[in-house]
């Protein structure tokens, strides 16, 4: 993963900080190069446990935008696995200028460093935002200075002005801010106030997609090391082709992460540049990462953009039987990335296809002998799942082989239409289904009923 690193230090006036130096370290990764590990050349990844973990976050002046996560995003540990997850973040109210946070750690606390997170395709990615700090014991302590206050005159300190942009090239990306000291300790507080300004106002979307907030207080051992250590964290691994990183997550299902690790990950990692060499189409970038969740939810599993959800108590039913299929099955729908409104049933036959014909076609999981099980039953070609599958090994083996790969192009684009059938095999959709669901049925009259049919 190749990272920008920006490292620069500010020089702070006033009594108490004298001879302190507090330096901003900010790490920052493109869009091409940023993973849902957060990972940066010299700022630590987010801790899953730190002095912020159990505090408050209090908006103290702004509105919070309807689309935000909410504040508990800023500190449980949960980090976005893709850059464009509101829900994932948290972040001020559209065509507002921001507004400011605070984070009560509940009580006078020694802190070491700071560490601030945010991703976003675009400008809403860079962090702008001044940090003050107080310890609540000054006379004229004001815990909720509004805006227009300054809070220098009501017992505030102030430790550090961050401003990420670039003002060259693209600035969105994801980003990481790290502010430490340089006699190792920022210093002995309670409060934390963060005054966040937008990025920009050419439109009404600049304020910034905080994914977390991290406060390392001086009991920590290493500010390199996981103040998470010791509980579960994400495996992280990269494609074969070193193009993707995959993230899996089985903190929802702790007895399937051996097989997480030892059985699913490496076929994820071999079938995904397979799986984006076969579907390729002109101007496409496949997706440079993406995350499966195991965790017990209704059905089997879905994928949402680069996010795969599988059922943890269906997977553990068939551990030795469609659990990694079924994986591979969600992995092609991160690299079909289809826009606009596609027809279902080939949405789903195109991602089985690529399971039952290209993955997994010793296991005879889309042929004939899979139908005859189904008693009383008349394939349809827009059936879905396995037998749209079947109808499309038809296709490809009877008129174009390149019928699966034209098909995903057409819906990548938001292009796809019926009239592309006859384009490509000369028959209708109707028409070609006829003709299959003949053959299908003549085959299924004489054809044996699986044992392992399912």
């Amino acid at each position: 993963m190749k990272m920008c690193l920006c490292v620069f230090a500010l020089l702070l006036a006033g009594s108490s900080f004298a001879r302190a130096e507090v330096k901003v370290t900010v790490g920052h990764n493109n869009n091409d190069n940023a993973g849902p590990s957060f990972r940066f050349l010299n700022v630590p990844p987010p801790a899953h446990k730190n002095a912020a973990s159990g505090a408050k976050f209090v908006i103290v002046d702004g509105e919070i935008d309807p689309a935000s996560g909410g504040l508990e995003k800023l500190n449980n540990g949960q980090l976005p696995t893709e850059e464009d997850q509101p829900d994932e973040n948290f972040f001020f109210n559209a065509g507002t200028k921001g507004g400011r946070l605070e984070l009560d750690l509940g009580s006078v606390t020694g802190i070491k460093q700071i560490q601030t997170y945010s991703w976003h395709p675009a400008t809403r990615g860079p962090q702008v935002y001044k940090l003050y700090a107080a310890d609540g014991t000054s006379t004229n302590f004001n815990s909720l200075p509004a805006n227009g206050i300054n809070p220098e005159n009501c017992g505030w300190k102030q430790i550090a002005s961050i401003n990420t942009r670039t003002n060259s090239g693209d600035e969105g990306g994801q980003y990481g801010v790290k502010i430490s000291d340089s006699d190792g300790t920022i210093g002995k507080y309670r409060y934390l106030l963060f005054e966040m300004a937008s990025t920009e106002s050419d439109d009404s979307f600049g304020n910034t997609f905080y994914s977390e907030i991290n406060v390392i207080d001086d009991r920590a051992a290493d500010e390199k090391s996981d103040a998470g250590a010791g509980e579960s964290k994400p495996f992280v691994l990269k494609s074969v082709d070193g193009k993707c990183e995959i993230t899996i997550d089985s903190d929802g299902a702790p007895d399937l992460k051996s097989w997480a690790e030892n059985d699913l990950a490496p076929v994820l990692a071999e079938w995904y540049p397979k799986l984006t060499a076969f579907l390729a189409s002109d101007g496409y970038k496949p997706p440079t990462h993406f995350s499966v969740t195991l965790k017990p939810v209704k059905g089997v599993a879905y994928t949402a953009g680069t996010r795969v959800v599988a059922n943890s108590d269906w997977l553990k039913k068939e551990l030795k039987g469609q659990a990694i299929g079924a994986l591979v099955h969600e992995e092609v729908h991160v690299v079909q990335q289809f826009h606009g409104r596609n027809p279902g049933w080939l949405v789903e036959g195109s991602a089985d296809y690529m399971r039952w014909f290209k993955f997994e076609p010793q296991s005879h999981g889309a042929d004939i002998v899979w139908m005859k099980a189904l008693r009383h039953f008349t394939p349809h070609y827009t059936d879905s799942y396995r037998v749209t599958a079947n109808f499309l090994n038809w296709v490809a083996q009877k008129y174009d082989s390149e019928i699966v790969a034209q098909m995903n192009a057409a819906m990548r684009s938001g292009k796809y239409d019926e009239d592309l059938w006859k384009k490509y095999t000369g028959k209708t959709a109707p028409e070609l289904g006829e003709e299959w669901e003949k053959e299908i049925n003549t085959q299924l009259a004489g054809a044996q009923p699986s044992s392992k049919a399912n």
